[in-house]
């Protein structure tokens, strides 16, 4: 399977220029292609393929005063831009015939925007120095902080700018069988939720870290901060900057924990199953912010494509199932219950039931997981305080290799 791999980059002043000329080459190339095509279908013309938009808007513009400037960069980020917009038109008409989620028409990209991203192919004779420097065409030899190996020789990397101003190296990889882990006994059924962000089927409880909810106070400081800012001034561009990088230290944040925990699950476990959360519908909710704090569907993610990667069964139920209101002991459903009963008991065996374990335990044989009940008979314990309320300090985790 193919994977992305990033690290950090550290440009030079010199070498941020020269991305930013890429930058503003490619998104210029794009919205020209993109507007040849709106032009052509409002004339009713046959829709212009890549090949003659190359010519006219690559070849030939260059010749050009008005697009000399396209020489100054790589030749294989203007072409890259074209099959960006093939791929939106792609996956937007795909949309409409059902084969995939709905996306919106292609829009034309703003110089205001503030991620950008060029990409280089294999013709761009990109590489990696033996000073471990990534050396790009027409932009230099770019520091880079190698965090990992890479598992085998990349054959394309995307330069990208975040909203806090960081330049990232995303590389993708082939990997093959050789990542397969050797297969393992235990099989688990996870149920998702906001007090606790995962409960296992053997009882295992993962504490919710409530990433976003720990960094308000400052958000909302850096965030009222900037509204007092004049439109289009230097001091709004700062302000805005600081509001990005607290965003993106809250993202990463959560997304190390996402793959720490993932990875865990997957390396002990042979066969791991979810439940599939109807997470666009709870977004509306007025558990909103605590949903998307939470990132159940990036985890869920992490944890499909890491199953593959690693030879693992992952299996997803619907999100119908009745995994709260059966028991796992004896099969009876015993019918809903509000959300502040977390222990019940079974009236049909008598079992004493916690909601969590009892629905992880559900899920994993809706799954066809070889499990057992071993965790959901129990008794009421002392739930602990969040982070939140434990201590002013978050304390702080190492990092593992994902």
């Amino acid at each position: 399977m193919q994977l992305r791999y990033s690290f950090r980059l550290y440009p030079s002043a010199g070498q941020r220029t020269a991305l930013a000329r890429a930058f503003g080459c490619a998104r210029v190339v794009y919205n020209d292609a993109l507007r040849a095509r709106e032009t052509a279908r409002a004339e009713g013309q046959p829709f212009p393929k890549t090949g003659e938009l190359s010519r006219r808007l690559i070849t030939e513009a260059k010749k050009t005063p008005q697009r000399a400037w396209f020489g100054e960069v790589s030749a294989v980020v203007l072409q890259q831009s074209l099959r960006d917009l093939d791929a939106a038109y792609r996956n937007f008409f795909e949309g409409l015939k059902g084969k995939r989620p709905r996306v919106g028409a292609p829009r034309y990209k703003s110089k205001r925007d503030t991620r950008q991203v060029v990409r280089f192919t294999a013709n761009a004779r990109w590489s990696i120095t033996p000073g471990m420097k990534l050396r790009l065409p027409k932009v230099g030899d770019v520091r880079v902080r190698w965090s990992r190996a890479l598992p085998s020789a990349p054959s394309t990397v995307s330069v990208v700018k975040d909203s806090a101003g960081r330049y990232f190296a995303s590389f993708v990889v082939q990997t093959g069988p050789s990542e397969v882990l050797p297969r393992t006994t235990p099989e688990v059924g996870i149920d998702l939720g906001l007090g606790h962000f995962a409960v296992l089927s053997d009882g295992t409880r993962v504490d919710s870290p409530r990433f976003l909810r720990r960094a308000e106070k400052r958000l909302k400081k850096a965030q009222r901060v900037l509204s007092r800012k004049e439109e289009g001034s230097n001091n709004r561009d700062t302000a805005r900057a600081k509001v990005a990088r607290a965003h993106a230290r809250v993202a990463d944040a959560r997304r190390d924990f996402h793959h720490q925990l993932s990875t865990r699950l997957i390396r002990e476990n042979q066969a791991v199953a979810v439940e599939d959360l109807a997470v666009k519908g709870l977004a509306r909710t007025r558990l909103a912010k605590s949903v998307h704090d939470a990132g159940w569907s990036a985890f869920v993610s992490m944890l499909e494509y890491k199953a593959a990667r690693y030879g693992r069964a992952f299996v997803r139920i619907g999100r119908f199932e009745p995994t709260s209101q059966v028991c796992s002991q004896c099969g009876v459903k015993d019918g809903p219950k509000p959300l502040h009963v977390r222990v019940w008991t079974c009236r049909a065996c008598g079992a004493v039931l916690d909601r969590d374990v009892n629905a992880a335990v559900n899920v994993a044989k809706a799954a066809g997981l070889a499990v057992t009940a071993r965790g959901a008979q129990v008794r009421p314990v002392l739930v602990p305080a969040p982070r939140s309320e434990a201590g002013t300090r978050p304390t702080p985790q190492p990092s593992t290799a994902r």
